[in-house]
Formats: C-alpha cells, structure tokens, sequence
C-alpha cells in the first residue's frame, strides 16, 4: 500500500484561528477538528483537573444549544463526536455526513464563543460530581489504576508542569468555583490558542465561507500566560522504586523512563523500539517472558509522545502465580538492556517497519483521523505536513538507531520501577519462587 500524499490548505483568521482544510472526495463524509493548546501542563498548584473538567463542561450548552444538545444534534444527523484531554491539549471532534458540515462547525464556534451564557452552578456541580465518579472508577478504585499518575510523577518531579495527573485531584475538584472555571475557559478557549481542522468532501471555499461566519468574530485572547519551565535533564540520574500493595489479582511490575519529546528523531527510533520489544507475539518482552520462559502472564512496552522538554516511555509484565517478583524484573530488564548493547536483526527491524507501516496507513484511510493528525502537528510541532512525512521518518530509523536511543535511556539510572503487590498476601508469598 503506497502512502497517501495529504494535499491541504493552512491559513488563519485575523482573529488567530489556524484553518487547515483536507479535501477528499472518495466517500461522502466530513471530519471537523478542533485542537485547543491547554492541557494539564497548563494548570496551576490547587487548580488541577480543569483541562479536563472542561472536556466535560464543553457538552452542557452554550447559548444556542441546551444542555447536552450538542450530542444530540450531531447524532441526529448521522454523525459521531467526542472530546479527549491530555497533558498537552484538549480535543473535540465530529465525523458528519458531508452536507452536514456547517451543523459540526456552527456547533464548535458556538460554544467556543458562548459557552460561558450557560455555564451556572448546577451544570459544574453535575459535571465535578461525574469527574469525581471517572476519577473512583478508572483509577482509585480500579486495580493498577494509579499506576501510570505514580510513574508520572517520578519521571517528571514537581514542580514540573506534567508532574500531576490530567484528572486532578479530588480536593482541586471541589475546590473549583464558577469564577475558577469561567476564568480558566477565558483564558485558553480563545481563537488564537486553537487549530481548526476540516478533511473529507468538503468544498474548501464554502467551508472558508462558514469558518469565517461563524468562528471570525470571536475575539483573540492577547494574553495567554506563558507555560511554566519545562525543561529537564535528559535522564533521571538515577533509579526510583515503588511497592504499592494494593487490590489486584496478581502482581505487576511497571517500568517507566524519561525519553526524548516528539518531534525528535530519537522519539521515532524509540517507537519502532517498542514495537521490537512488545509489538505482538513475535516481540522479543513476550517470547521471552510468556512464551519461552513462561513467568509473566502478559507485557506490554509502549511510547507516549509528549512535547514539554521530555517524554515517556513504559512498559509491564505481570507475574505469574508462584513465580519470583525479581526474576520477572530481571528477565524485562535483560531484553531492555540486550537492545542497547546489540544491534536488532535485520527481520526484526523489518517486522517493526511493517508494524508502523500497517498502523500508520489504515490510519490515514479515514478522514476523522487526518483532521486529528492535521491539527496535532500543528498543534505540538508548528508543522502539519509532518502528516506526509512522518511513516517515512520511521521508515527511515536504522537497527544503529535504536540500539543508539535504548542505550542511552532504557538504563537502570533512568528507570521507575513500580511494582503492584497483592494486599491479601504478604510479599514473601508472592516472591517466593
């Protein structure tokens, strides 16, 4: 399959709105996306959760549109939408049938100019208390839910702006006054601070037309405050150990460390890393630990690419019953280490290629995902043609690459190693061999 080449227009409103328009005829669909620049990393000490309380909020009207309207309009004509925060954004999007495009564009610039008419108290009360329930759900009380807040927090040291994690903290949560919130949404949701992407069968010239209709009159916001120091030294400069006892059927070890942040190379040759290490069953973490010596019930080794001075990477291996905590460690930290000393075979780096290849092309097929990606690289890396050229960045990583990036941050002094231990057994039954 040949990689598609993503033609596309990128111009601004003179209110600062970033337009990128990705037209597509092949099937009668449009993708609307709106990436806004506020994150977690955005939030301040006693103010945490925001990003994604408004994630919630940004569905319970705005002037025009009644309280949970919004969805069901879109569902009304045909269309599916949703919203995601991160550390580095907030997101919302709508895949419409194409002659429904102004609805999903008229219903964005709606709320981003007006959503404030609607917010009163009921509405942040519901909305904190429905926050409040995903944070016990997903992970206070959902086993192995802390565990990537944990990791956060040891690879990116307060006062850091990733230190804390994007649901915040309860106390933060019912702290957050109306003024807090409006404040925050003034702030961040301005034109200026966002990246409007449209892909699909679209006439780029009516779209324009109903962009400017609707988004052109809003005003910018002149004064976003700068985000606090991101920087940071490039490995940790030494290992950190966690033993959390805790509700879970079996014990897990987790392993996270500082990598480099997306958009450098290094960042590309550490996917295709992880693909070696945990991409499937021919990955050398599950021949290794499931397959061969059987000690771990499952592992997993993953990138996520952040943008803020340094990123991370992690990975997992559960233990299985009656096998040693250390010698699932030792095995996991073998295969990391093994990588960084040896170069990977020329299959292996074939069948990690393929991976990406694979993952990367079905990707680009659909037009909810160019719109994303359009306004992701604009978005985190000033640079939306990245779209067309970063499988061929990741075709290009070489087996000296990745030895290369493995060598210098998959390190013991580089290394969080959080380990989750049954309460109901004590820990020398669970290590016992």
């Amino acid at each position: 399959m040949t990689a598609p080449t993503i033609a596309f227009t990128d111009e601004r409103l003179s209110n600062g709105l970033r337009v990128i328009i990705a037209e597509d005829h092949l099937a009668p669909v449009a993708a609307v996306c709106i990436w806004y620049d506020v994150g977690s990393k955005h939030e301040v000490d006693g103010k945490t959760g925001f990003a994604h309380l408004f994630e919630h909020v940004m569905f319970q009207g705005s002037r025009h549109v009644a309280k949970t309207e919004h969805m069901s309009l879109v569902q009304a004509a045909g269309g599916t939408m949703n919203g995601t925060t991160w550390l580095d954004r907030t997101n919302y999007f709508e895949t419409m049938p194409s002659h429904q495009l102004e609805l999903a564009l008229w219903l964005e610039a709606d709320r981003m100019a007006t959503l404030l008419d609607a917010l009163n108290q009921a509405n942040l009360d519901n909305q904190r208390e429905v926050v409040k329930n995903e944070k016990r759900s997903s992970y206070d009380n959902r086993p192995y839910g802390q565990w990537f807040h944990k990791l956060q927090a040891h690879v990116f040291p307060a006062p850091h702006p990733y230190n804390h994690p994007t649901i915040g903290s309860m106390e933060d949560l019912d702290a957050a006054s109306i003024e807090d919130v409006a404040s925050f949404f003034r702030t961040y949701y301005a034109p200026n601070n966002a990246v409007l992407a449209i892909a699909g069968d679209v006439d780029p010239t009516q779209a324009r037309v109903w962009v400017e209709r609707y988004f052109g009159s809003i005003p910018a916001n002149s004064a976003i405050p700068p985000l606090g120091d991101m920087s940071l030294p490039p490995t940790l400069g030494g290992e950190v150990r966690e033993i959390v006892e805790d509700q879970v059927p079996l014990a897990r070890h987790y392993f996270g460390f500082r990598a480099p942040r997306f958009g450098d190379s290094r960042s590309d040759a550490m996917e295709l890393a992880a693909q070696i290490l945990a991409g499937g069953k021919g990955s050398r973490l599950y021949r290794r630990l499931v397959r061969e010596d059987r000690v771990a019930q499952d592992v997993a080794f993953f990138s996520l690419g952040l943008i803020g001075g340094a990123s991370i990477v992690a990975g997992q291996a559960t233990v299985r019953p009656g096998v040693a905590l250390d010698v699932v460690e030792k095995a996991f930290e073998d295969e990391l280490e093994r990588l960084g000393r040896e170069p990977v075979t020329d299959d292996e780096l074939a069948r990690a290629r393929a991976l990406i290849e694979t993952y990367e092309l079905e990707a680009l097929q659909r037009v909810d995902e160019r719109a994303d990606r359009l306004a992701m690289y604009a978005t985190l890396v000033d640079d939306p043609d990245l779209i067309n050229r970063q499988l061929d960045r990741y075709l290009a990583v070489t087996a000296a690459d990745i030895q290369a990036v493995a060598a210098e941050f998959l390190v013991p002094d580089n290394r969080v190693v959080l380990t989750y231990i049954p309460a109901a057994q004590s820990q020398g039954e669970e290590t016992a061999a």
